[in-house]
């Protein structure tokens, strides 16, 4: 058994990890459930605290979303200026990290973690400007959510069916040097919001109604309280191996199932992942290869693995281990990772070995303060285990013990005229020379024969009276049997420290070879070169074929090389590669899902998505199906996936670039042309003006020509001002002039403009009357309905109807245009979003005219203003365009202000 003693490797780590984390700020994260549950106040509170004890504090973000008790809390700390940063036409600000590096207080407040910072920033992500406060030695308080875990984020979207776009990755949250849970119950929080605690009255009644239904909030609670349950169990086991603690703590149920060889195995597990499922607590199941059981038959080794994939697949952590005395080793696990309980299956009677010891007892005896648990084995797996545990004899051999007495026989024979020149005590020592290489290049059953021929020959040739077996001497009988002992223990241990050897000699060569498969792929440029470094390494390492598919740009899973040597496609089955790439999960031989398949498919699963199927034929199957084996194999997958995403991220980064350059000299031609276009335009219109003006007044004739000449002109005209237009709003230089103001003006004055276009069409406007004011700019707003109204009447017949109307949300206000013509076309099904690109037109058939950038124009004021636009089709028949504007934080208007007769009037 283990001496307890701490690893000096794991104490020079711990101490290297304290230096370093003593170098960085602290990281505290108030978390909670939901918003509303009080971790900004909390927050504050807390900076309050440090600060009466003279701490340098300074606010870099805090949104108190108007609460009083909140801004009270804020009033005398020192508050950073944000940085303003000019996005689309506007100036936004946020946290400026320069200037709070430049300050560098002992302690800043950053309020929502998960928050997305502007386009623009230093970091996309606010969790990245604190990491980067933490190195530079500045300690952080902030706040999060439940919902913005990144693993919790489709469970929270599942419960509430909203989802939450700004995460955290877990490892933030898990690195933090302490979280504090801000838990407040349902009810309280629903009273909290029907107070106007939390947000606005009419913002309350719509959040009760949605997101904060108390189901909702009770499921979000468990989440929260769960997750700070599983960090407190993680701190838990980092603090027992810092102080190596040996007994078990049983701060929570924890179960360890011990695998053995035999069809009971298999029992074993599922009656472990029941108790596991009923005490809703985690599981282990691990397997112990000692030097007494070796590999096993490869009916055991099957049966082994089985279990062990059985295990992993009812959502155990699987293990196999090699150790020396399976006790120990089951011991060691269970208390490295608080595991209080341990199952094995009951030993099979043994009434001829009255002295032998089931698992059972001598786990209770080496570890008391476990909980050993026994669980009983059928008629055919008690069988199986007898035989497991008392093995038939594997054949001998013969050849190794014939070497045994060849080396016996050598040293004697050097020995011999050595007799009276040298003491027996050093001939004895030549003697346990010989045992010594046996044991070093035979093994066990052969030091062993060594040992007793080694005495024997001592005793026979070198011990008065020579050439007999007879003693003399009484203290030769003492020397022989030290000498035995000395030469059996000296064997054996030589034997075991060789086996030992060999085993790390094995895991290091296939570290190795996992170190050099990551340097190759990391060197890959094209995935012809990732295929090559596959099949070394596989090759090498398993005497396996790999063979590569790549998911195309409809997720199609494609032959990386097409026309690759059909011996090796010969057994690739398509149907099963795209039945792992679906699941996530590996398939074909020694998997649950067709284990008959002579190849196994593992998925190429990379940090963003699944990128492909590689397939692995191996000429020996059973070197695949072992557990260290099969992890090793998903790490190599995993090498490979992430290998695969990298190239794949850089070909998007290159044709991004090569689009924004194209898109930049096509909107400099634009603009240039556009702006030569106009002049002569102008004049084009002012010439078809004049003609109708001249004396003596033009024919009939020459009038419909005038007329057509000046609409066609001014036609002309206005998608060259689209053209600048678009040109401007893309470079970022329309600057918004933003007014408070009622839609409804906005809405009459655009009618007015397109009075023209809508002849033969009736528009019908439907206005809540509840609709607050909205901050945008006029012009550019009046712009986008027109451009709406004007597709709506240009794609639908004269005599259908144009609605127009508008609904208040929790954060914006919604409005659509809607008609009653043929809808969009079905090429653009799934589609839709291509339709606001720039010259993209619902259709290229009949006379409508157009070039595509009056759709493509009201995307990008949308977009200026912070809100969103789609289209779809109606249920009943038409097309129906919908876009959204913030709702921000409008001025009271007293009773007094005429704005609401004015807009109902509009």
């Amino acid at each position: 058994m283990s001496d307890g003693r701490p690893d000096p490797d794991q104490l020079l780590a711990r101490v290297q990890a304290a230096e370093s984390k003593a170098a960085r700020g602290k990281l505290k994260i108030f978390f909670g459930a939901s918003a509303g549950v009080g971790k900004t106040y909390a927050m504050l509170s807390a900076a309050r605290r440090q600060q009466e004890l003279g701490i340098d504090i300074v606010i870099g973000v805090v949104e108190t979303h108007g609460r009083k008790e909140t801004e009270a809390l804020v009033a005398g700390l020192e508050r950073l200026p944000p940085r303003e940063i000019p996005y689309r036409g506007q100036l936004l600000k946020e946290f400026d990290l320069d200037a709070a590096l430049a300050r560098a207080p002992t302690l800043i407040l950053m309020d929502e973690l998960a928050h997305s910072n502007v386009a623009g920033s230093r970091h996309p992500k606010r969790w990245q400007d604190v990491h980067e406060l933490l190195d530079a030695g500045i300690d952080v308080y902030t706040t999060v959510n439940v919902q913005h875990l990144e693993t919790l984020n489709d469970v929270v979207s599942g419960i509430a069916g909203i989802r939450v776009w700004e995460t955290v990755p877990d490892h933030v949250f898990d690195a933090a040097d302490e979280v504090v849970l801000v838990d407040l119950p349902p009810d309280d929080l629903l009273l909290r919001l029907k107070e106007g605690k939390v947000y606005l009255p009419q913002q309350a009644e719509r959040a009760i109604r949605n997101f904060f239904r108390k189901g909702n909030l009770i499921a979000l609670r468990e989440l929260a309280l769960r997750r700070t349950a599983d960090r407190v169990d993680d701190e838990m086991l980092a603090y027992r191996r810092e102080t190596s603690a040996a007994a078990v703590w049983q701060t929570r149920d924890a179960l360890l199932v011990c695998i053995g060889p035999g069809t009971g195995a298999e029992r074993l597990v599922r009656t472990g992942a029941r108790m596991a499922s009923r005490l809703e607590a985690p599981w282990h199941a691990i397997h112990v290869e000692t030097p007494a059981s070796g590999p096993g038959t490869a009916s055991q080794h099957q049966h082994i693995v089985r279990a062990l994939e059985l295990a992993e697949s009812l959502g155990a952590r699987t293990l196999s281990l090699t150790a020396e005395e399976p006790v120990d080793a089951l011991v060691g696990y269970a208390r490295e990772h608080n595991l209080a309980r341990v199952l094995v299956g009951r030993d099979h009677p043994r009434p001829w070995r009255p002295w032998y010891r089931s698992i059972a007892d001598r786990l209770g005896h080496a570890a008391p303060d476990l909980d050993v648990i026994q669980v009983a084995r059928s008629e055919d797996a008690r069988d199986t285990a007898a035989k497991s545990v008392d093995p038939q004899p594997a054949a001998i051999d013969w050849i190794a013990y014939l070497k045994t007495v060849l080396i016996c026989a050598v040293v004697t024979l050097l020995a011999t005229p050595l007799a009276d020149l040298l003491e027996l005590t050093n001939i004895a020592m030549l003697f346990l020379l010989a045992v010594l290489i046996v044991a070093t290049q035979l093994g066990r059953g052969p030091a062993l024969a060594a040992a007793l021929l080694a005495v024997a020959s001592f005793d026979f040739f070198f011990v008065p009276p020579r050439f007999t077996f007879a003693v003399s001497d009484a203290k030769f009988v003492m020397t022989f049997g030290v000498m035995f002992i000395v030469a059996l223990i000296v064997g054996q241990l030589t034997a075991r420290y060789k086996q030992h050897a060999e085993v790390a000699s094995r895991r290091e060569a296939r570290a190795r070879a996992l170190y050099e498969m990551a340097r190759d792929l990391s060197a890959a440029l094209l995935p012809l070169q990732v295929e090559e470094a596959s099949s070394r390494f596989l090759q090498a390492e398993f005497g396996a074929e790999a063979i590569l598919l790549l998911t195309d740009m409809e997720d199609r899973l494609q032959l990386l090389t097409p026309n690759v040597d059909a011996g090796r496609t010969a057994t690739l089955d398509e149907g099963i590669a795209r039945w792992a790439f679906d699941h996530g999960e590996a398939a074909g031989l020694g998997t649950d899902t067709l284990p008959g398949s002579p190849l196994l498919y593992l998925p190429l699963k990379a940090p963003m998505r699944t990128r492909g199927v590689l397939a692995i034929a191996p000429r020996d199957p059973l070197r695949v199906q072992e557990p260290e084996a099969r992890r090793q194999l998903e790490t190599f997958a995993s090498l490979v996936a992430i290998a695969v995403e990298r190239m794949h991220y850089v070909e998007v980064a290159q044709n991004t670039l090569v689009q924004m350059e194209s898109e930049g000299l096509r909107n400099s031609l634009l603009a240039a042309i556009s702006h030569d276009l106009r002049t002569p335009l102008a004049v084009l219109v002012g010439l078809a003006e004049s003609m109708a003006l001249t004396q003596p007044p033009p024919t009939d004739a020459q009038a419909k020509i005038a007329t057509a000449l000046q609409e066609e002109a001014r036609r002309m005209s206005a998608q060259v001002n689209n053209l600048l237009d678009m040109a401007r709003l893309q470079a970022g230089k329309v600057k918004l002039n933003r007014q408070w103001q009622p839609l409804e003006e906005v809405i009459g004055s655009a009618l007015e403009a397109s009075k023209a276009p809508l002849v033969g069409h009736t528009v019908a406007i439907a206005l809540p009357d509840d609709l607050p004011l909205l901050e945008f700019d006029t012009v550019l707003i009046e712009r986008v309905l027109c451009n709406l109204l004007e597709n709506a009447a240009k794609y639908t017949p004269p005599g259908t109807r144009i609605d127009i109307g508008a609904a208040p949300g929790t954060h914006d206000i919604e409005v659509w245009v809607e008609d009653n013509g043929p809808g969009l076309p079905k090429a653009s099904k799934g589609r839709e979003d291509t339709l606001f690109q720039k010259f993209e037109r619902g259709t290229r058939e009949g006379t409508t005219s157009g070039v595509g950038l009056g759709l493509a124009i009201c995307h990008a004021i949308v977009a200026a203003h912070g809100g969103k636009i789609h289209a779809e089709n109606r249920a009943t028949g038409g097309a129906r365009f919908v876009f959204t504007l913030p709702r921000g934080n409008p001025p009271t208007i007293g009773a007094e202000d005429p704005l609401d007769e004015k807009g109902k009037s509009a």
